[in-house]
């Protein structure tokens, strides 16, 4: 072979590219092309196998992340207070804890999306630059589409935004009574855009994420039961306090109530004066599932002791309007 027959590149620089095509294979045409035809194909399989190794990586990170927070402690609050309600506490721990679990899957759902498409992006934008393609027009061009979109589905990303806020700071999940200002009732479902909630009614509310504004959340942690019971003015307040008290005490002593009561009842006395009656207060602290239940029956436990104790209850009258003659 004579010189003329063996590529430039090759007599060149002896250590191109080029000259070690040329020596493997011989071929000259493979040789002039060997950037075209070998290397570019290779760092376009080694920007395809990092960005899937990165992916790999960085969802397993996001899985641990995600299994840690699934596995924290409970709160101090739901701890038992006393031993007999320790079948209770049990309860709260398991609902504590699937509730976490769900909260940190969806997150890791969120992230691990968030994560694929931020890599996946890369990988095409670096695949396209070693593809020799003028990526400053498409770069522009997605600048233009991302602020028309911008402005276009503004609402829409706000949604998306608060959905992701209120899965992270668990303000309420699947199963909470919450009130959302004008709707409320139990959350059936938790989207990234919507929230879908049924009231007493039966009624399915739709919610969008960003225009929830304030949340009132009846169902975490933890519920205080409060009855107020109006009695006359000339009833001796002492001793309904003490009534009051001890009818408490009497459904904290039952086994059946003790596994939903956090704490003692606690007979506050007057809690209101006004021109129709005075108001008294007892207070207890329940699981958030049984705080409806324990409330009717302590009011029911009232109404019948007051009737026993001779407690009056005033009848509130209310003046009948007076039409033209």
């Amino acid at each position: 072979m004579t010189a003329a027959d063996v590529p430039s590149c090759v007599t060149a620089d002896s250590t191109s590219l080029c000259a070690r095509v040329y020596e493997w294979f011989g071929l000259d045409w493979l040789a002039d092309n060997a950037q075209a035809f070998v290397a570019t194909p290779l760092r376009i399989v080694l920007i395809i196998v990092v960005a899937a190794v990165a992916r790999v990586l960085i969802n397993r990170s996001i899985r641990r992340l995600t299994e840690r927070t699934a596995s924290g402690q409970v709160p101090t609050i739901l701890k038992p207070r006393r031993t007999k309600g320790a079948t209770n506490h049990q309860q709260v721990v398991e609902q504590v804890a699937a509730r976490r679990t769900q909260r940190a899957e969806a997150i890791g759902s969120v992230l691990r999306s968030f994560a694929s498409i931020v890599v996946f992006f890369i990988a095409v934008v670096l695949v396209l630059g070693e593809l020799g393609i003028n990526l400053a027009p498409i770069v522009a061009s997605a600048g233009v589409v991302g602020v028309a979109l911008g402005f276009g589905a503004q609402n829409l990303i706000k949604d998306f935004i608060a959905g992701i806020g209120i899965i992270l700071e668990d303000q309420y999940g699947v199963g909470d009574v919450v009130d959302l200002g004008e709707a409320s009732g139990t959350v059936e479902a938790v989207g990234l855009r919507i929230t879908r909630l049924r009231d007493v009614n039966g009624v399915v509310w739709y919610a969008r994420n960003g225009e929830v504004l304030r949340v009132g959340n009846k169902s975490q942690g933890y519920a205080q039961v409060v009855i107020d019971m109006p009695v006359a003015h000339d009833t001796d307040l002492e001793r309904c306090r003490t009534v009051m008290q001890e009818v408490g005490d009497a459904v904290y002593a039952e086994p059946e109530w003790a596994e939903v009561l956090l704490g003692e009842p606690e007979s506050l006395g007057v809690e209101a004066i006004t021109p129709q009656a005075i108001v008294m207060r007892l207070q207890v602290r329940t699981t958030n599932a049984d705080q409806w239940r324990v409330g009717r029956e302590l009011r029911m436990r009232l109404q019948e002791r007051f009737a026993t104790e001779d407690i009056r209850i005033p009848v509130m009258v209310t003046p009948a309007a007076v039409g033209p003659s």
